[in-house]
């Protein structure tokens, strides 16, 4: 009777409460921080926003840029990886923050709209909906949902429809271009890839060159993806407000490191033979190609998440369909892998416009309008 009575949902329920009773214990203090902080003082608010986010997007965002870095590395210290990442990390913010004059995010928060003023303003007071974001993309981290955080924190800062619509059409084509790529790259060259793996032993230079592009990586995608950490900070920071933004990261990717990625890792060790130093090496190099292509093409955001998750699926699929084995249960699997990632994606992205419905009156106004023109 007792096993029966724990494969009942409500015991299942409170199982699951017990195991995530810190985490849950978090969000809920942190829903309550957010609420009286927007009451109280709007630089409260701005702190405390940053440090959600702090740690919610670069935990979100290991999957993409980390991730098979850690998954491939996980024979080694976890505080090497950690320092070798973290160095790189405040290199490439130090950079940006004296070239650009206190501006950390690569000028991604510098975009302007069609009237000149900036596409994602620094706001002069901060809403719930603006501060909860990070919260939401913790709890979505959770659940193990590869969110896009720039859809998701981004969009709440908008000045205006446009700026959503720009990251999202940018984006998107970047899924497009990853997949259509990622997938010629593991189909055409399969065979040869499949002899030359073949073994498990591997030269060591394999190492030097997967540190160097997973190094070279996590650069670009600071420069993408930074301004999704620095929006709740002015867009030129002081001195003091640098020294703040950049220890905070620099601590948080220690933790992540330490939990070797946490939940969210699993999205990445799912996938087939992706702890393969010379497989995660392929797959970040164009990943990196990618990310390069679109960083100057325009300073507008995108989503790095979907230029991910269009890399892993393209490789996913290509690799299913390359192999001789009979039967289509592996492609099933593949097609399953990627609609899941895909479908989790877009979840993220309908939860940011409700979020951004929340803060702003004129885009409620935009969808609103949107809905009547098609019905």
């Amino acid at each position: 009777m007792g096993k029966n009575y724990k494969t009942r949902p409500n015991f299942r329920l409170f199982d699951i409460f017990i195991e995530e009773k810190t985490f849950i214990i978090i969000v809920i203090v942190g829903f309550i921080l957010a609420g009286a902080s927007t009451a109280y003082n709007w630089q409260i608010a701005m702190w405390i926003g940053f440090m959600f986010v702090a740690y919610a997007a670069v935990a979100n965002d290991s999957i993409q840029t980390i991730g098979t870095f850690i998954e491939s590395n996980s024979d080694k210290k976890w505080w090497y990886l950690w320092l070798f990442i973290g160095i790189i990390f405040l290199a490439t913010v130090c950079f940006s923050f004296f070239y650009y004059d206190g501006d950390v995010s690569y000028q991604r928060l510098q975009v302007t709209n069609e009237d000149g003023g900036l596409m994602f303003p620094h706001p002069k007071e901060f809403s719930f909906f603006q501060i909860i974001a990070p919260l939401v993309l913790l709890i979505l981290t959770r659940l193990r949902m590869p969110v896009s955080t720039t859809f998701l924190l981004l969009s709440v800062f908008s000045a205006s429809s446009s700026g959503i619509t720009s990251i999202v059409y940018k984006s998107w084509t970047g899924y497009i271009l990853a997949f259509i790529l990622s997938f010629l790259i593991w189909n055409l060259a399969y065979d040869f890839i499949r002899k030359r793996f073949k073994s498990r032993q591997y030269n060591k230079a394999w190492t030097y060159v997967q540190w160097a592009v997973s190094g070279s990586l996590w650069s670009v995608w600071i420069m993408q993806d930074g301004a999704n950490i620095a929006v709740f900070l002015p867009r030129q920071l002081e001195f003091y407000q640098f020294i703040i933004f950049s220890a905070t990261i620099f601590i948080g990717l220690g933790l992540l490191f330490y939990f070797r990625g946490d939940k969210i890792q699993q999205i990445v060790s799912e996938k087939a033979r992706i702890s393969d130093v010379r497989a995660a090496t392929l797959v970040d190099f164009s990943y990196v190609i990618l990310l390069i292509y679109k960083l100057f093409i325009s300073n507008i955001p995108m989503s790095t998440t979907w230029i991910f998750l269009g890399i892993i699926g393209g490789r996913e699929i290509a690799i299913s369909f390359a192999r001789k084995k009979k039967g289509n249960k592996h492609k099933k699997k593949a097609f399953n892998l990627v609609l899941k990632d895909f479908g989790s994606a877009m979840a993220g992205l309908l939860i940011s416009v409700a979020l951004l419905a929340g803060v702003n009156s004129s885009i409620r106004d935009d969808i609103s309008n949107l809905f009547e023109g098609l019905f």
